[in-house]
C-alpha cells in the first residue's frame, strides 16, 4: 500500500503491490476465488488505484452501517455510498473470518487478494431506504440491490495484484496519481471536473467553458466510462464524441480522461461521493448540475429526488470536502442572438430553443435532422452510427403465454413474413427447440426457468445487436425475468413483448400432448397454470387472444404494430 501527498488533493491510498503476484503464484491457486461482477470491478479498480481514497478495501459492517446511518465512516470520514462485496450465501459459508479470497476478472486474472474481517447479511431495504431513499425498483442501485446482489457481504482489507486491463483508449486512462502529476506538470493549479455520462453537445461546450472562466480554471471532462445507467449510449461512442467536442475548447485549457466508475445513480449522495472522487483525481471544482446523478421518475411517475438536492447537499459539505462546487448554469440557444446565454440572462421576448434528451432520441429513431445549434455535426454523425433510425435497426419480438396459447404457431407465421419483407436476417428461438439446442441439461424448476429464458434473451440480444429480428417464443411465466430480458435487449435495439392471452380452458381443450391432464394428476410437477404460476404482463406492446384471430391475422396485427413503431417500412 502506498500512501501520495499531493498538492493537488489528500493522502491518495494506492492498493497495488505487484511484487506478491510472482512470490505467491502456488499460494494463489490454493486460495477460495470470487469472480468479480462488472460492478466489483470497477469498484476493486477505483481502490486499488486510490480514486476511493481513503478506504483500503471494502467496507467493514461497521463501517457499512456507519455510513447508512451518518454517511461517514466509523472515524468520522465523511463518505456517503457504501462500497461493498456481495457474494452468494454458498461461497460465504465455503470461507472463514481471517481468510484471504483471491479476486479476479471474468477472465480469471487474479486481480487482488481480500483478508476477510468481516461477513454478515445485510438489511437491503434498510440499505435502500438510507442510502437511496426508495425501495422502488426503478431506481437502478436499488433493482441491483434485491434483484442482483449476492445475500452475503464480505469486507476486509484489499492488496492489489493488479489493476483490472483495458484495450481501449489506454491514452485516456489516468490513474488519480497520473493525473495529479499532468495538473502539476503543467502548471494547472485549479481544475474544474465536469462529470457526465451522456454525450455532450454545444450547450455542455458553452457550460463547461464558462464554469472554468468563471472560476480562472482549467477544465477536466471526466466522464464515467464504467457502469451508467441501463439504456445509456455506450461508452465507445461517447468517447468519439467527447474527442470530437474538445476541438472546441481553447488549446491547452481543457483535456479530456476517462473515469471507471459504476455509478449508482444516487442523486444528492452521489453528488459528494463524485466530489470525493474527483479530489483525489486532483480537482479543486466540480460542476454540479440540475438533478445531478438522478435515475429519472419513480413508478408513481414522480422524480426520485428533487432538482437541486445534490446542489444542497454538496454545498453544505463542500468546506470539510475541501472541494468547491460550480452550480450549473442551464444554457438556452437564443435565436435572435445566434448564441448560448444562461436561460436567467435571456430577456423577455426573446426566443428560446431547445432540444430535450427524449427529442433527441426520437429524432435519432426516425432519422430525422438534429440542427446545427443543438449540436457538432461530427457528434451527430457518431450518434447516428450508434442509434440508427429505427427500420435499421434489430429488433426482438418475445411472446410469452401458456403452453398451447399459440405463440409458436403465430411466431412462424411472422417469420415467414419477415421474410418476405427480406430487409433483416430473421432467426426464431422456439421454447421447444431452444430446451432441445441449448437448455437440454435443464429441469423446470423456477431457477432453471429463469437460466432458460435468460439464454434465449441473451442470443435474442446477439442478434438485435447485429441488426437483425430475433423472434422469441417461450412460455415465459415470470414478470421479472422478462423485465431483465427487456433491459438487456433494449441496450441493443427494439423489445416487443406480446402476451398471447389465450385462456387457460382454451389451452386445456387443445392440449394434444396431454400434459394438462398429466398435470393435474400430478404426474408432471410444476406445470405453468396449474401447479407454477403465470404472471401475466402488465404493460405489453400487443396482447392477442388466438380465440378472436386466426394466426395469420395475429401475425400481420404484429406487422402493423412493428410498422407503427417505424422498425419497417
Amino acid at each position: 500500500m502506498t500512501n501520495l501527498l499531493r498538492p493537488h488533493g489528500g493522502v491518495l491510498v494506492e492498493l497495488i503491490e505487484p511484487a506478491i503476484n510472482e512470490s505467491s503464484k502456488i499460494k494463489l491457486s490454493e486460495l477460495r476465488s470470487w469472480d468479480l461482477t462488472q460492478r466489483q470491478t470497477c469498484d476493486l479498480e477505483l481502490l486499488l488505484n486510490g480514486g476511493f481514497s481513503p478506504l483500503t478495501g471494502f467496507l467493514t459492517q461497521k463501517d457499512y452501517e456507519s455510513v447508512l446511518e451518518m454517511m461517514r465512516l466509523r472515524d468520522g470520514t465523511l463518505w456517503p455510498i457504501p462500497i461493498t462485496l456481495d457474494v452468494t450465501k454458498e461461497f460465504a459459508e465455503s470461507i472463514d473470518i481471517d481468510d484471504s479470497v483471491v479476486l479476479r476478472d471474468q477472465e480469471g486474472v487474479a486481480l487482488a487478494l481480500l483478508q476477510v474481517s468481516d461477513k454478515w447479511t445485510p438489511d437491503k431495504a434498510l440499505e435502500a431506504n438510507r442510502v437511496y431513499g426508495t425501495e422502488d425498483r426503478l431506481h437502478p442501485a436499488v433493482d441491483y440491490l434485491f434483484n442482483q446482489s449476492g445475500e452475503v457481504y464480505l469486507g476486509g482489507r484489499i492488496t492489489g495484484l493488479e489493476l483490472p486491463r483495458h484495450y481501449d483508449y489506454k491514452h485516456l486512462r489516468d490513474s488519480p496519481a497520473e493525473l495529479r502529476a499532468k495538473f502539476e506538470k503543467w502548471g494547472w493549479n485549479k481544475v474544474v471536473a465536469f462529470q457526465t455520462r451522456n454525450p455532450m453537445h454545444r450547450a455542455h461546450q458553452e457550460l463547461t467553458f464558462r464554469a472554468a472562466k468563471q472560476e480562472e480554471a482549467n477544465l477536466l471532462i471526466h466522464p464515467v466510462v464504467g457502469m451508467t445507467k441501463p439504456g445509456d449510449i455506450d461508452h465507445f461512442s461517447r468517447v468519439r464524441c467527447y474527442e470530437h467536442i474538445l476541438k472546441e475548447y481553447p488549446e491547452q485549457t481543457t483535456m479530456l480522461s476517462l473515469l471507471p466508475l459504476a455509478m449508482r445513480m444516487g442523486g444528492p449522495k452521489e453528488a459528494l461521493w463524485h466530489a470525493i472522487i474527483r479530489k483525489n483525481y486532483g480537482c479543486t471544482h466540480l460542476i454540479v448540475g440540475r438533478d445531478h446523478a438522478g435515475p429519472g421518475k419513480d413508478s408513481q411517475g414522480n422524480d426520485f429526488y428533487g432538482p437541486y438536492d445534490a446542489q444542497e447537499l454538496l454545498k453544505e459539505h463542500e468546506n470539510e470536502l475541501g472541494i468547491k462546487m460550480v452550480p450549473f448554469q442551464m444554457m438556452v440557444y437564443v435565436k435572435e442572438k445566434a448564441e448560448y446565454m444562461p436561460v436567467d440572462d435571456v430577456d423577455e421576448g426573446l426566443t428560446i430553443l431547445n432540444i430535450s434528451g427524449t427529442e433527441v432520441r426520437r429524432r435519432l429513431a426516425e432519422g430525422l435532422e438534429i440542427p446545427d445549434w443543438f449540436s457538432y455535426p461530427d457528434v451527430v454523425e457518431e450518434l447516428r452510427k450508434t442509434k440508427p433510425p429505427r427500420h435499421k435497426q434489430g429488433v426482438t419480438i418475445f411472446f410469452t403465454g401458456l403452453s398451447g396459447a399459440g405463440k409458436s404457431t403465430i411466431a412462424n407465421a411472422l417469420m415467414i413474413k419477415l421474410l418476405e419483407i427480406g430487409n433483416r436476417p430473421v432467426t426464431l428461438l422456439d421454447g421447444d427447440l431452444v430446451r432441445k439446442h441449448l437448455s437440454s441439461e435443464l429441469g423446470f424448476s423456477k431457477e432453471h426457468r429463469n437460466i432458460n429464458i435468460q439464454r434465449i434473451g441473451y442470443v435474442a440480444s446477439e442478434i438485435t445487436k447485429n441488426g437483425g429480428f430475433a423472434i422469441c417464443a417461450p412460455i415465459a411465466p415470470y414478470r421479472e425475468t422478462r423485465r431483465e430480458v427487456r433491459q438487456m435487449i433494449e441496450q441493443e435495439g427494439g423489445f416487443i413483448e406480446i402476451h398471447v392471452a389465450t385462456s387457460l380452458e382454451e389451452c386445456e381443450r387443445r392440449d394434444r400432448k396431454g400434459l394438462y391432464a398429466k398435470a393435474r394428476k400430478g404426474i408432471i410437477k410444476e406445470f405453468t397454470g396449474i401447479s407454477d404460476p403465470y404472471e401475466e404482463p402488465e404493460a405489453p406492446e400487443l396482447v392477442i387472444d388466438t380465440i378472436a384471430c386466426t394466426p395469420d391475422e395475429a401475425a400481420q396485427r404484429i406487422l402493423l404494430k412493428l410498422e407503427g413503431l417505424g422498425y419497417i417500412k
